[in-house]
């Protein structure tokens, strides 16, 4: 594999980090408790979800990884990061990190797709919480992907 992919991958996910890291600060900051934050709140954790399936997205790419059905597009694409593809790349996510993911992945499509639909104060602040503690998995998760990039960058991989 090019190096110059792996190089753009690399910065791609750096980036997406630095954003995903003011989204948890806005999440840590956002209590549910008035209608405007519990939309705000959604809308953050809507946002996350979002930025973490884009790394997703630029890994499934850059190792040629695709996803062949597209109705179920983003639950195949987070059960390949949790996945190893043997002598491509090692799992994006743990059983931790993917279960979290996933129960955020379905937050993210009754948000997009439930137009009628009142957000409850209390479902949201639950996966608020579950997210936050669990985030400690999830950002372990990233930092050694990206420890992984480095060292194939290098070609001790």
């Amino acid at each position: 594999m090019k190096k110059e992919l792996l190089a753009i991958l690399l910065g791609f996910l750096n980036n997406q980090k630095e954003l995903i890291q003011r989204l948890l600060q806005d999440i840590q900051l956002t209590e549910p408790d008035s209608r405007e934050k519990v939309s705000h709140l959604g809308y953050l954790l809507h946002n996350l979800y979002c930025a973490l399936e884009d790394i997703f997205r630029e890994v499934a790419q850059t190792f040629e990884n695709q996803i062949e059905d597209p109705a179920r597009y983003h639950r195949e694409l987070l059960k390949r990061m949790h996945c190893e593809i043997p002598q491509i790349r090692p799992p994006l996510l743990t059983s931790r990190s993917y279960s979290l993911l996933n129960e955020l992945r379905g937050f993210r499509h009754v948000f997009r797709h439930a137009y009628d639909y009142e957000l409850s104060a209390d479902r949201l602040a639950q996966l608020r919480v579950k997210i936050l503690e669990g985030w400690e998995s999830i950002q372990r998760d990233l930092d050694t992907f990206t420890d992984f990039l480095l060292k194939k960058m290098a070609g001790s991989v």
